[in-house]
């Protein structure tokens, strides 16, 4: 059993009990959560496709916790114009646990 699912405007694979990384939410950790852009959902016996969503079929999830991604280093220079900048930047996600398909 899985779903597709849109989440701020990226498409994610979602199975019960999945823990994965999507961009930052303004929810809580310890919060639920609901998803109800399903583009497809599979049970294992029939495929739902959705024009564009499956009406009716929602996904509830909690909110684990947030955290940062790894540092990426931005550097940009110009050699011979004394001109270097070095900006760091670190990407904020919140981790979610799918519970249930309903």
């Amino acid at each position: 059993m899985y779903a597709i699912v849109r989440i701020a405007g990226q498409q994610y694979k979602l199975t019960p009990s999945l823990k994965l990384f999507v961009p930052l939410m303004e929810q809580k950790p310890g919060s639920k959560v609901v998803f109800e852009d399903v583009l497809l959902f599979d049970d294992g016996k029939s495929v739902k496709v959705g024009n564009p969503i499956v009406q009716g079929m929602k996904i509830e999830a909690e909110v684990l916790e947030h955290v940062k991604d790894d540092k990426v280093v931005v550097f940009k220079k110009k050699r011979r114009k004394q001109y270097q900048v070095k900006r760091g930047h670190r990407q904020q996600y919140t981790q979610i646990e799918v519970k249930k398909f309903s």
